[in-house]
């Protein structure tokens, strides 16, 4: 008989991972164990893991200490794509009981018997060149939104990513089968779903399907009111998606498209397949059909050999192309990757200082679409959470929003005027109903 009853979940990193993380928790559900809070003394933990974001090692050797200072008997299992790459990095570490990899992750349940043998976890890891399988997985923890993983690993190895060697070879279910789990998405009463993946526009490849042919058919499930595209790459982004995004009445226009970098010298040195004339063809493209779409943007500050000359390409020409925010990433050394044994490294002050400048990029953009868009009006659905007396949303096209707190309007959609910018940088509304009445 199976001592452990509660089972808690932290989870580091992307969207892909919280799709997962949920999808795990429900096989917990479904063998009779309670979710609770990481704080809530759980009989287990599970920590799934991230190898893009910084001090991974650190990272979860916190969370570990953290688990065992709750509860000291807790079984401490540590899963995901760190835990793919260096396995037995993790495994010495005080208080792991088992590390799982990319396809063992989903089989948790069997390895919940394993203790430390000579103060080493147990590992079960196969070579990722061995995972094929496709897991389908979405998060339902937020009745608002889901993360619904439509593809999972990546075949083009750019010289500063791991992910193909932490989660393999791109794959996916067909077109009809990823349908079916939208529809079961469907029916938990959620409102918008996220596309996820590691490279969500390769989807289908050498199986005669397509993105295109994936959102064609997604658009039409009943019961989910948007879709939202997480990330897609400018050379899988092409003219007839966006044109089907801009026509749809369900898939909202906001596009996340990672850049990198402005320079095409750093582009053909991280491995990227296009050039910056082409990243900028899919803006005009945009903008053409979707005027008040938002769009994000990924960069890679302080890759090697990106001289001061090449930072401030990047800088132009993110100021040049219309796009309304960043995320910047500041390079970190990873082993395996191609771009360890490139010369010329940039100090980590410098790579800091122009993540710096490029966060002031990134908040003028985003406030001048912001206020751009005062005095229109959008479909915002509503979240649950009460932030201080505020309800919070997004618009269609990922304004963040906020109204009083009226509990009656959660998880709903509204039609509202963006009528002023508030201190904290969000957009308070107006309700057009409550306009008419009045």
């Amino acid at each position: 008989m199976n001592p452990y009853k509660t089972v808690a979940f932290h989870t580091l990193g992307c969207k892909l991972n919280f799709s997962e993380s949920s999808t795990i928790a429900r096989l917990f559900e479904q063998g009779g164990y309670a979710r609770v809070d990481f704080d809530d003394r759980p009989d287990v933990c599970v920590i799934n893991t991230c190898s893009v974001t910084d001090q991974a090692d650190k990272k979860c050797r916190n969370l570990v200490r953290r688990a065992k200072s709750k509860n000291p008997d807790a079984f401490v299992a540590v899963i995901g794509c760190y835990a793919q790459l260096k396995p037995q990095e993790i495994a010495r570490i005080e208080g792991v009981n088992v590390v799982l990899g990319a396809n063992e992750k989903f089989n948790i349940l069997e390895y919940l018997d394993k203790q430390p043998l000579d103060g080493v976890a147990h590992i079960e890891n196969g070579h990722i060149k061995e995972v094929k399988e496709f897991i389908p997985s979405f998060s339902a923890g937020d009745r608002t939104r889901s993360f619904l993983k439509v593809q999972d690993g990546c075949d083009y190895f750019c010289s500063f990513c791991t992910i193909p060697l932490a989660r393999g070879r791109s794959r996916n279910q067909s077109v009809a089968e990823t349908v079916e789990v939208a529809r079961e998405v469907a029916t938990k009463g959620i409102k918008e779903v996220v596309l996820t993946g590691v490279n969500i526009g390769d989807f289908g490849q050498g199986k005669g399907e397509s993105f295109l042919d994936l959102i064609k058919a997604l658009d039409q499930v009943e019961g989910i009111e948007r879709f939202r595209i997480s990330s897609i790459e400018p050379n899988l982004l092409s003219d007839e998606i966006i044109q089907f995004v801009a026509l749809s009445s369900k898939f909202v226009p906001h596009l996340h498209i990672p850049l990198q970098s402005g320079s095409d010298a750093m582009l053909e040195s991280m491995r990227r397949r296009y050039l910056t004339n082409l990243y900028r063809q899919r803006i005009a493209e945009i903008r053409k059909t979707m005027p008040d779409a938002c769009v994000g943007v990924d960069v890679i500050v302080g890759f090697p050999g990106e001289t001061e000359e090449e930072f401030e390409k990047t800088v132009e020409f993110i100021k040049e192309i219309d796009v309304n925010y960043l995320h910047v990433f500041t390079y970190s050394e990873r082993a395996n990757t191609t771009a360890i044994r490139i010369e010329d490294v940039i100090p980590m002050s410098t790579r800091q200082a122009r993540n710096k400048i490029l966060q002031g990029v990134s908040h003028k953009k985003k406030r001048a679409f912001y206020e751009a868009q005062v005095g229109s009006a959008r479909e915002v659905l509503w979240e649950s959470e009460d932030h201080d007396g505020f309800l919070h949303g997004f618009t269609e096209n990922y304004v963040k929003v906020k109204r009083p707190f009226d509990a009656s309007l959660a998880n709903t959609t509204e039609r509202i005027e963006l009528t002023e910018i508030d201190r904290d940088g969000l957009v308070k509304v107006q309700s057009i109903k409550e306009q008419a009445i009045a």
